[in-house]
């Protein structure tokens, strides 16, 4: 994982699917770090929520264009974005299960979820290495049951290093009868 206050280069990932992100589209880069996705979604006309418990990570992040930078331990602390809804939502390299149904109540309908992160077997990698903080194999399909899934991957990977990984581009369907434009 990259420092936090270094500008690492986005999530191949995530640069895969910014494209489905509009301009204009409200945006969460929950566990932002450094803030590189919430810079590539700013750059596309996203107006970005940037959250992280970092407050060094965040404060690099004032005065960026498009990105309203949030200081929060999700974790510890209560949810800071209750009743809030996004057009997408990217979280990579981060894993607090309890988190998901905060995650899924932010989404609106027809937004997209982003989110990759360490599986089982990452541990002859390296950290990180406990089962907490590492997917079980298909762990994110379960978790965006009812979600239409847009692609889903894991495995091993080489690059940027080598690590096991889940992801996964999944859409929050629109209620029944709700059209999306």
């Amino acid at each position: 994982m990259a420092d936090h206050l270094s500008i690492a280069r986005p999530s191949p990932w995530v640069e895969r699917f910014a494209d489905l992100v509009q301009p204009g589209a409200k945006a969460l880069d929950l566990a932002c770090g450094g803030g590189r996705h919430s810079r590539l979604l700013a750059a596309r006309g996203a107006q970005v929520t940037a959250v992280d418990r970092d407050a060094a990570a965040i404060a690099a992040l004032a005065g960026v264009p498009g990105v309203r930078a949030l200081c929060a331990d999700v974790e510890n602390g209560p949810w800071p974005l209750v009743d809030v809804r996004f057009d997408a939502i990217v979280v990579t390299n981060y894993l607090h299960r309890a988190l998901f149904p905060h995650l899924r109540g932010c989404l609106g309908a027809g937004a997209l979820l982003i989110y990759e992160t360490f599986m089982v077997g990452n541990e002859r990698f390296g950290k990180p290495s406990n089962p907490d903080f590492l997917l079980r194999p298909g762990e994110l399909l379960g978790l965006c049951a009812g979600m239409w899934i847009v692609a889903f991957e894991q495995g091993e990977i080489d690059q940027p290093k080598p690590a096991m990984v889940q992801r996964i581009c999944a859409i929050e369907p629109p209620a029944a009868g709700v059209r999306i434009p």
